[in-house]
């Protein structure tokens, strides 16, 4: 199979991957061997490929947001079956007997394993998934459309739980790329008014034509205080900014795995009056289901733009850039049905 590998981390500018040769995976005896149809680019393969996440398996292939079909099955899988549809996600394996397994936040697991960054991940033509981590996908939304929803997509979702937003509610979203144009549609289906606060021209845009209340840039005051707001973007210097927007009682949550540097946070106009400053820590599997019924039932769909496989470090390129709006997704060159 034709894979993409990461040396060694560096600027995506220099192309620190590789696009070469390897066997086709074998798949363990709890895991599916997956044809990959699609693989969503995402802002944490950008932190893989770069190095601001450290290096975990040496050589590893990135991508986390696998749409593809099973070709195989481990000896231990008894639910799947060769050909059917089948969702990978960053999410990649928990130890199930810690004490936060047991407490239902499997997110926390301190021998979490991740894909893309633990085990290799989708940018390829094969990889493996754990049977017990692996998604069902509906027949009804195809391949591309699909592959955003399954980080991008359910990491919004947990961190709009996370926001603890009242019915009706006011939401912020600070960044909007491919995370919080899924997790706005969400939200406003529920009937929050989201307030978009983004750098980007061509992300205000689809800001407003999804429907949102105002788009303004990052660092702009919304036009009114927000019960909760996210923060997507990973720019510390926007955490007091966001603080400073909430309504009192409000929650500010940081949805990315990788943030530079937070400011001094003064107490009395960023943290009094009962806000709160939450992070966002992966998902559990439950917040996956639940999402993945949600953006069926509501009609989520994401905004993309299809690479060939071979242009992974492009599209990496592009979205460091702020090239495209929504999301990157790769399609295997050589899969010419693609729907």
């Amino acid at each position: 199979m034709r894979a993409w590998v990461l040396d060694r981390p560096g600027p995506v500018e220099r192309e620190p991957l590789r696009f070469v040769e390897r066997p086709d995976p074998v798949p363990g005896p709890d895991e599916l061997l997956v044809r990959v149809r699609a693989c969503g680019v995402c802002r944490t393969d950008l932190h893989v490929t770069e190095g601001d996440l450290p290096v975990r398996r040496p050589g590893v292939t990135p991508g986390h947001e696998i749409v593809g079909v099973v070709a195989g099955v481990g000896a231990a899988v008894r639910d799947w079956s060769v050909g059917e549809r089948v969702g990978g996600a960053w999410l990649r394996r928990t130890d199930g007997t810690c004490r936060y397994c047991l407490r239902g936040a499997e997110n926390l697991c301190p021998r979490s394993e991740y894909t893309g960054w633990d085990a290799d991940g989708g940018y390829a033509q094969y990889t493996t998934v754990p049977a017990a981590f692996a998604y069902r996908l509906p027949a009804d939304v195809d391949d591309v459309a699909l592959a955003p929803l399954l980080c991008a997509g359910i990491i919004g979702y947990r961190a709009l739980l996370r926001t603890s937003l009242p019915p009706g509610g006011r939401l912020g979203l600070y960044g909007f790329g491919g995370s919080a144009h899924l997790c706005a549609q969400v939200a406003l289906a529920q009937g929050a008014t989201v307030h978009v606060l983004t750098r980007d021209a061509a992300a205000q845009r689809l800001a407003l034509a999804l429907g949102c209340a105002s788009a303004g840039g990052a660092y702009d005051a919304p036009p009114e205080p927000l019960d909760g707001a996210i923060l997507f973007a990973p720019v510390g210097d926007l955490v007091p900014v966001a603080l400073r927007a909430l309504d009192r009682g409000g929650v500010l949550a940081v949805a990315g795995i990788h943030l530079s540097d937070v400011p001094v946070l003064r107490y009395e106009s960023e943290l009094f009056y009962e806000k709160e400053l939450r992070s966002v820590t992966s998902n559990t599997r439950e917040n996956g289901r639940e999402f993945l019924d949600l953006a069926a039932r509501y009609g989520v769909r994401a905004t993309t733009h299809p690479y060939p496989l071979s242009q992974a470090q492009r599209a990496l390129a592009d979205l460091k850039a702020g090239r495209f709006d929504g999301a990157a997704v790769l399609v295997d060159d050589d899969i010419t049905d693609i729907n």
